[in-house]
């Protein structure tokens, strides 16, 4: 039987991400292929992904921007993004009320979230209560380093005071899910709310 809930933000708490991208394409006329080509450049310029960066905190999301915006003839306008970003992704209820639950319940909490400096009050405005849900809140923007890296994981245990082996990670990217398992964690890939719900509660009760 685990002891302890880790869930991902973006794409399990709320809707889909890409929502928010294609809105951005749909508006500016740059298309997320041409975003991926950027940011792919960025990386041979800078020898560092720029998005991995950015959640990393390591650059600001203006020098983002900088990298990317030479490769696109349309320019780039992050904080039209940023906007947009967060006028199109909606929180998901029933799972922020099942994490509520298992608070209550009295199953570890943890939040440990890919995302941005500059972006926090708006990612958090989308969960209000998201101190009262989970113990501990890791963002990658604030620590230095992101998913799928192995010591963000680590980082989040040891802030919640618990084991791999006592807690289920749940995450929309498979990438990271496989991650936590490396580590022994039971973890469950969100594809939607009732089969998440199922998979974390069949981890939880140890079925």
């Amino acid at each position: 039987m685990r002891t302890a809930f880790v869930c991902d933000f973006g794409g399990v708490l709320t809707s889909p991400l890409s929502a928010g991208f294609l809105a951005y394409q749909e508006e500016s006329g740059v298309s997320v292929e041409q975003l991926g080509v950027a940011m792919a450049r960025a990386t041979e310029a800078h020898g560092e992904h720029p998005l991995f960066a950015l959640e990393r905190g390591e650059i600001s999301e203006a020098q983002f921007a900088e990298r990317i915006e030479p490769s696109l003839d349309a320019g780039f306008d992050v904080v039209r993004l940023r906007t947009l970003f967060f006028e199109h992704i909606q929180t998901n209820e029933p799972m922020v009320a099942y994490a509520a639950e298992l608070r209550r319940r009295g199953v570890r909490t943890a939040l440990l979230t890919n995302n941005v400096r500059e972006w926090e009050p708006l990612w958090r405005g989308k969960l209000p209560e998201i101190d009262a849900i989970f113990e501990v809140v890791v963002d990658s923007a604030f620590v230095g380093m992101r998913k799928p890296e192995v010591p963000i994981y680590e980082l989040t245990l040891e802030r919640l005071g618990v084991r791999a082996a006592d807690c289920v990670f749940c995450d929309d990217l498979e990438v990271n899910c496989e991650a936590a398992r490396g580590l022994g964690m039971a973890s469950v890939r969100f594809e939607n709310t009732d089969q998440a719900v199922a998979g974390i509660d069949a981890e939880l009760q140890g079925r």
